[in-house]
């Protein structure tokens, strides 16, 4: 039985382009056609949708219960300005999440994946960034594949914005999401995907201090890890138009927001997809007594 929408593979190792459907619309059959299209195609781009924030949600909730329901990622202040403070922590967020990055990894269990909608976009810049870490992990030497089948990290995401020399401040515009003080999260550099049992590496600025290695060293393999991993044909950058949604699998792709003049307005939402902590637990949190995300903000 053929499809009830136009699908179309990106250039690169994953990813497609949706066109013929309406997100706030789907009937039970499309849906599962859509899912399945997802768990092939890991990011899911759907031209010219506007979906009301409602709308969003609901269409997340499809994947499973939310880690957040709806976020703003925005340099634009509640007034309708634009944030002019260069010292503020909303700012020093966005700026680091230009980095490659998994959503949640420094959280007790990583997200399953994530949508995303465009509002206000910029002239030019502010594109968003994906990368397979399925293609990756196959396109690895046999020797650095054992190498990295026995290796873990941790994940912090203090770690990872204190490299741009960001410590965030008390009482700041930023709600503090992820700067938590539980255990800092150790996962193996190699997991499983729970739905298609394809494995994939876990990476990116986040991850440090793999405990057999000193932390130079650590620094020095997971950067060239990342700089392996996300080139052509395994990345893909999406140009932004207001109304895009897009969909990814947060358990086998990084994504990195990229550079834009932040003199002019970008507002994004971002609605996130709690991971089953059955197979998204970080090893170092015992599954059955495991803390929600928001309980450790």
């Amino acid at each position: 039985m053929a499809r009830a929408f136009d699908i179309k593979p990106l250039d690169a190792t994953f990813g497609a382009v949706v066109t013929g459907i309406k997100l706030a619309a789907l009937d039970d059959a499309t849906w599962r056609d859509l899912y399945a299209a997802w768990l092939e195609y890991a990011l899911l781009i759907f031209p010219g949708q506007h979906l009301s924030r409602d709308d969003q949600v609901a269409f997340a909730r499809r994947f499973g219960p939310l880690e957040f329901s709806l976020a703003a990622l925005s340099n634009v202040n509640a007034d309708g300005t634009v944030i002019a403070d260069p010292d503020n922590d909303v700012l020093k967020v966005l700026k680091g999440n230009m980095g490659w990055h998994c959503d949640s990894t420094y959280m007790p269990v990583q997200a399953k994946g994530a949508v995303f909608t465009a509002e206000i976009v910029p002239n030019s810049g502010g594109a968003t960034g994906w990368a397979d870490m399925r293609a990756a992990y196959d396109a690895l030497d046999d020797a650095l594949r054992a190498k990295v089948e026995s290796l873990a990290a941790h994940h912090s995401l203090y770690y990872s914005q204190s490299k741009l020399g960001h410590q965030p401040k008390a009482g700041s515009a930023y709600s503090g999401y992820g700067f938590h003080d539980g255990p800092v999260p150790l996962r193996p550099l190699v997991k499983i995907h729970p739905e298609t049992g394809r494995k994939s590496l876990v990476i990116g600025r986040h991850a440090h201090n793999i405990p057999t290695m000193d932390a130079a060293e650590s620094e020095q393999f997971l950067q060239e890890l990342v700089d392996f991993a996300c080139r052509p044909p395994r990345i893909y950058h999406h140009k932004w138009t207001p109304g895009d949604a897009v969909v990814w699998d947060n358990r086998c792709l990084l994504h990195q927001g990229t550079p834009w003049n932040m003199a002019e307005p970008r507002v994004m939402w971002h609605s996130r997809i709690a991971g089953d902590p059955a197979s998204e637990i970080a090893d170092n949190y015992p599954v059955d007594q495991h803390a929600e995300g928001k309980s450790l903000a």
